[in-house]
């Protein structure tokens, strides 16, 4: 078998195979990969695909670039979805990009992006 076949098969590895293999080399022959060395690619057309994993938290993060006019109205959402006082929510809004709410279900995080848009905000939500 030459190196480009066994590098071939190695990448066709299903994460769990990947473990299997780990465990093995390092088990038979004290072989460990370093840490990050080893990564699993994602499956090619030619096997089966895994199912897309879909993320259950989300970061609510305020961004920078808002209508200087509505920071008022801001700062009063950010003090009442986060529980900040008027001069920590400030700090917030003025350095933005900030995080707001972390590690949350999506339909928290729609309703604090709906609630600081409404009030004049730029919001992202990104996967936790």
């Amino acid at each position: 078998m030459s190196v480009a076949e066994l590098g071939d098969k190695i990448a066709t590895l299903t994460l769990a195979q990947a473990v299997e293999l780990k465990t093995y080399l390092k088990d038979k022959y004290g072989i460990e990969p370093a840490a990050g060395a080893v990564a699993v690619a994602a499956p090619t057309s030619s096997g089966p695909a895994a199912p897309a994993v879909e993320p259950t938290e989300f970061n609510v993060v305020l961004e920078p670039g808002f209508d200087a006019a509505k920071k008022i109205q801001i700062i009063k959402v950010v003090r009442e979805l986060t529980g900040q006082g008027l001069a920590e929510a400030k700090a917030t809004v003025e350095g933005a990009p900030k995080p707001i709410k972390e590690s949350v279900d999506k339909k928290v995080a729609e309703d604090v992006k709906k609630k600081l848009e409404d009030a004049g905000a730029k919001v992202s939500v990104k996967p936790a």
